[in-house]
């Protein structure tokens, strides 16, 4: 009898193993999240994105894609830094804040409220430990007095002899706290430079700088699209240090967290292929486009690849969702017209760069991945915003967001889950001079008649004396063709939804919300010709 129980046991056993072994396999309900940042990476720097024109090899996000979900329409708040950054992490448009144009501006104030909700918040909130790792540049509460700014930042060009008042001033400030920063803002760890071609030039872990900068920067390192502020710094400092630390930190931060067993998430905003081009020796001259910026590019795509590969051999690949993006379109600045010259195209199709708010500015590379969940090798022409990330996360969790968090925000789940109808009609992106474009369906209307940005033409597409600029993206992608004359019906009608985003305070349902400042949406309207 015992035996004949333990034979039938054993033989129900055999039977269950295949379906124990894939249990063990099933995406968690409540995946770790990963999302990896880049800075500067355009629209058409990933070979998969761009497989015509592009010229950079890129296979570590290649394959990401290949495995999960590439949006082909997917957008940043901004074509500069400071301001996408807010948005993603809070699903809230920038222009809603103080921060109407530009970034936040060295040894600036918090841009994110300390009340307001994060995905970093929303994570901790349900039980995931939370990280920070990279660049973070929406300001910390820095403790330096008017009187005494100019020991921390000498004029562009100038090299001072460090001198006792220096250091002493450096000591009073980077012995002590930084309020305001990562650690206040959800996040449980952080590790990163702030801005990387900016003082401090040290490394900050949790609220501290990492050492005491006691010199300038050496005035060979501003050289060749290095630093660009002159400041602070530890005298070993390596600008070429900075990324391989971070893909470190990051990789480290992964093995720890599966084994602790509890779900993670990590915002990982990665500092390049943004200044500094400080290129490791491996990666000097490998893209063969005789280009610092694009060998930037495949080191970069290198740093992902360590980042996943943490994943995989830590055993929780199944259980992570990664979403990888960039914050803005590609720097011209760097190198585009010679890159061009050789066959390289940063925009792809798109028309402008970073700061524009034509395409090229913040129509920005989007890949999500989650074996078991999103499909692999799907591709999703919907149109999505770095906004929805927060929504997104309150949706996977089932849990709901307060009216005065992600005013902005709409959930991708559906789209991650093979879906392929619009989870937005409408979206906002801006210029680096606070341009904006609102998009709604096919057409985009830019509310000015240039394209916003600081390094790109500034001038319409045609003398045409129209106040805005109107293109049908789904037959002109490249905003070759001013539709605003030929087509005032939806010129009204997108206007008016304009105005109405900027009053209710959002652009999701629910209860009206106050922006923190008065948004003046119509400053760039060009007056009329006669």
């Amino acid at each position: 009898m015992g035996m004949a129980w333990f034979h039938r046991v054993l033989i129900a056993l055999v039977w269950l193993m295949p379906a124990l072994h894939a249990a063990a396999d099933a995406p968690s309900t409540r995946p770790n999240v990963v999302v990896i940042l880049a800075d500067d990476l355009g629209y058409g720097d990933v070979q998969c994105y761009n497989p015509e024109r592009g010229k950079i090899a890129t296979p570590q996000i290649d394959q990401l894609a290949s495995a999960g979900l590439r949006f082909t329409d997917a957008h940043s708040s901004s074509g500069v830094c400071s301001p996408s950054r807010y948005t993603l992490l809070t699903g809230r448009y920038h222009w809603r804040t103080r921060l109407q144009a530009g970034i936040v501006g060295y040894l600036g104030q918090p841009l994110i409220a300390p009340e307001r909700l994060t995905i970093g918040g929303l994570a901790r909130q349900q039980g995931y430990h939370t990280a920070c790792i990279g660049k973070w540049h929406l300001g910390w509460e820095w403790q330096v007095p008017p009187e005494r700014r100019k020991l921390f930042a000498p004029p562009r060009g100038e090299f001072p002899e460090v001198t006792d008042e220096h250091r002493a001033a450096w000591r009073d400030v980077y012995s002590q706290p930084i309020g305001g920063g990562p650690t206040t803002r959800g996040f449980d760890l952080y590790f990163g430079t702030d801005v990387p071609n900016w003082p401090p030039y040290c490394f900050i872990e949790q609220d501290r700088t990492v050492g005491i900068p006691s010199t300038f920067l050496p005035r060979a390192m501003f050289r060749n699209h290095l630093a660009s502020l002159p400041g602070p710094a530890l005298p070993d400092w390596r600008l070429e240090g900075i990324l391989p630390a971070l893909a470190e930190r990051a990789s480290d931060y992964i093995r720890q967290r599966a084994a602790a067993g509890q779900p993670f998430l990590l915002y990982l905003p990665l500092t390049s292929p943004h200044t500094p081009l400080a290129v490791n020796q491996p990666w000097r001259g490998r893209s063969g486009l005789d280009s610092a910026v694009a060998d930037l590019v495949m080191e970069t795509d290198d740093a992902v690849g360590r980042v996943l590969a943490a994943l995989r051999e830590s055993g929780i690949e199944r259980q992570t969702l990664v979403l990888f993006t960039s914050d803005n379109g590609f720097a011209p600045y760097v190198g585009a017209k010679h890159l061009e010259q050789a066959g390289h195209f940063p925009s792809g199709p798109l028309r402008g760069y970073k700061g524009d708010a034509w395409e090229g500015g913040h129509r920005v590379p989007l890949v999500a991945r989650w074996p078991g969940i999103i499909p692999a090798g799907a591709v999703c022409g919907q149109l999505v915003h770095q906004a929805d990330l927060l929504a997104t996360l309150a949706d996977l969790w089932d849990a709901q967001l307060p009216a005065d968090a992600g005013e902005d925000s709409f959930s991708l789940l559906p789209l991650l889950r093979g879906g392929d109808r619009p989870i937005r009609e409408h979206a906002v992106s801006h210029g680096s001079n606070g341009l904006p474009a609102l998009r709604m369906g096919q057409w985009k209307l830019l509310l000015g008649p240039s394209g916003g940005g600081a390094w790109s033409e500034l001038s319409a597409t045609a003398p045409d004396g129209h106040p805005a600029q109107l293109y049908d993206l789904a037959a002109d992608l490249g905003e070759t063709t001013n539709r605003y004359a030929a087509e005032p019906e939806i010129v009204a009608r997108m206007t008016a939804l304009m105005q109405r985003l900027v009053d209710q305070g959002r652009s999701t349902p629910g209860p009206a919300q106050q922006n923190d400042v008065a948004v003046n949406w119509k400053r760039f309207l060009k007056p009329a010709a006669r």
